[in-house]
């Protein structure tokens, strides 16, 4: 990249610097003045590591109502969406539950890209039918819309926005009970069926905000690689670049005992904590099979071998940023989708605008890694060699060029949209773009901006 390019970057995400994060994946308020805790420490010292029970193997969709059954459940709700509900997946579960003698409604309103209207929808069904456990069947859309329905149901007096991340809603924690979920994803990216996070775009501000705590994380992923057969193409892509992006991002975030404050209580302390060794090793898990697997799944449809393993990768890569948090690929992708103007991906079945997430999450990371590896060079390159980089003459400050450059390759390998042009945006998109990337908090909680501008100036 030209010494021009960079310094453009370097400036954008100043400003970024100096603005706010609204990125759900920032959901809990970080501080970054000192502030002593209870051990005297400004910044943390540990971590702690949250993730749902995951049963593995072609086929276990058909174990669901006997695990309902187990529970003693007597009343639930199924949720998908309108398209997967003609499929073989919600097939196969609905037989399950009925050869079980599982009592059960569906709800299949459930919104791609859901927004805080289609979350209340669900929430609706969710209440007048009293279920006593819930089962997502589809991708993260689903499992996000049912989390939010399960704890809003089982919350009836909350208003929507009492548990919505600050400073949109009030971001109260989850104190009551939640009733069993139990998520079978359809796709192979999001990893929601591991984690405490509901993503959903808040239409009044036109930005994506969310709702994230361990309560709400589903209590059982059932992670079937016959399901990620029915996926075309360009999801399978769309969904690879996710988990891409979550090992990338996770594993080059600050490290957790960087983070400040400390907190003064454990429960206080967020769940997203930023790069720690345990989440190191499903970060790197998950490069290595994508980098391996991830264009055999896009190609080969029948590819079993390589879709299974990235049905896999994907809950690796949940499990690691699912406990360190992701930064600023996610946190720019946020208003990339949320101010689509016409853009409608292929392959995916839509009556509306949509940028996949997976695909605005990916645009910019030649960019955002180029910029973040001069605090952590060494991860940039070991990622760059795990993706396929010859980095044995590679110096470490070339570490984020090599990166990108890795990356850049990759995606013309896989007919990716070339950048935000092609998505319909313009260089007068960009201030709109940069207020929805940081309308809160300061960027850079977990990723490692304020050290890098820090190092430059």
């Amino acid at each position: 990249m030209a010494a021009a390019s960079r310094a453009r970057v370097a400036h954008l995400l100043k400003l970024l610097q100096s603005a706010s994060c609204q990125c759900p994946t920032h959901s809990h308020t970080y501080s970054q003045a000192p502030g002593l805790s209870a051990s005297g420490k400004t910044t943390d010292y540990a971590f702690e590591m949250a993730v749902s029970n995951i049963r593995y193997g072609a086929g276990v969709t058909k174990e669901v109502g006997m695990d309902l059954q187990n529970m003693g459940a007597k009343n639930v709700c199924l949720m998908t969406d309108k398209n997967l509900s003609q499929l073989r997946p919600v097939q196969v579960a609905m037989d399950s539950l009925v050869k079980n003698g599982i009592h059960f409604k569906v709800y299949d309103d459930v919104r791609v890209e859901p927004t805080d209207a289609s979350f209340m929808e669900a929430i609706e069904f969710a209440k007048k039918g009293a279920f006593d456990a819930f089962v997502a069947v589809g991708g993260g859309s689903t499992m996000d819309t049912c989390k939010a329905a399960n704890l809003y149901s089982s919350s009836p007096h909350s208003e929507f926005l009492d548990y919505v991340n600050a400073p949109i809603g009030k971001g109260k924690p989850v104190s009551v009970p939640l009733k069993p979920l139990i998520a079978v994803p359809t796709t192979s990216g999001t990893g929601s069926e591991t984690t405490g996070v509901a993503i959903f775009d808040y239409e009044h501000l036109k930005v994506k905000t969310g709702i994230a705590s361990r309560a709400i994380k589903p209590i059982l992923g059932l992670i079937d690689p016959l399901h990620t057969l029915h996926m075309p193409d360009r999801v399978v892509a769309n969904s690879g670049f996710d988990v891409l992006c979550h090992a990338l991002e996770s594993y080059t975030a600050l490290p957790y005992h960087q983070r400040s404050p400390c907190p003064s209580n454990p429960i206080a302390r967020p769940a997203y904590q930023g790069s720690n060794p345990i989440s190191d090793v499903w970060a790197v898990r998950a490069l290595h099979v994508v980098a391996k697997y991830l264009k055999r799944a896009i190609r080969s449809p029948d590819d079993l071998e390589a879709r299974s393993n990235m049905h896999l990768a994907s809950a690796f890569a949940g499990i690691g940023f699912g406990n360190a948090g992701v930064h600023l690929c996610h946190g720019m992708s946020y208003p990339i989708s949320g101010l689509v103007k016409t853009y409608k991906a292929k392959d995916y079945n839509v009556d509306h605008p949509l940028v996949p997430h997976g695909l605005s999450v990916v645009l910019t990371s030649p960019a955002v890694f180029t910029f973040t590896a001069a605090m952590f060079p060494e991860r940039h390159l070991e990622a760059a060699e795990i993706l396929g980089a010859d980095i044995r003459t590679a110096r470490a400050r070339d570490a984020g060029l090599v990166l990108a450059d890795t990356l850049r390759k990759l995606l013309q390998d896989l007919n990716v949209d070339d950048g935000l042009a092609a998505l319909g945006y313009s260089a007068a998109d960009i201030p709109a773009l940069v207020r929805g990337t940081v309308p809160q908090d300061g960027l850079g909680h977990l990723g490692p901006v304020s050290l890098v501008l820090q190092r430059r100036s």
